[in-house]
């Protein structure tokens, strides 16, 4: 299994109902076992902007359209049964996949 979001945060993120890119894809991150430290490195960013997101922070312009890319093949893959990853090697290998590289 991924590392595991925290029970904190699990009940934060269940309580926010914002339609903010962060907040959507804190919420897919979680459903598709994805750890953070995945999703940035898909979307180029730090593990640290992708938790600042996942709290509601606002995603810069720049970022949008790498987010919304990546939500629609997470949503895509959950729906064709690719995803939930069941380990963290399983999230390392999709998101590598994705971008092409080894990882």
């Amino acid at each position: 299994m991924a590392r595991t979001y925290s029970e904190k945060f699990l009940r934060e993120l269940n309580g926010n109902h914002s339609d903010s890119y962060g907040i959507k894809l804190a919420k897919l991150c979680v459903e598709a076992n994805l750890p953070a430290s995945a999703a940035a490195l898909a979307l180029e960013v730090s593990s640290t902007t992708v938790y600042e997101w996942f709290r509601g922070q606002g995603v810069r312009e720049a970022n949008r359209k790498n987010v919304e890319i990546f939500m629609k093949l997470v949503e895509q893959d959950l729906e064709n049964g690719r995803l939930p990853a069941t380990s963290l090697i399983d999230a390392k290998r999709y998101v590598s996949n994705l971008m092409g590289v080894s990882v």
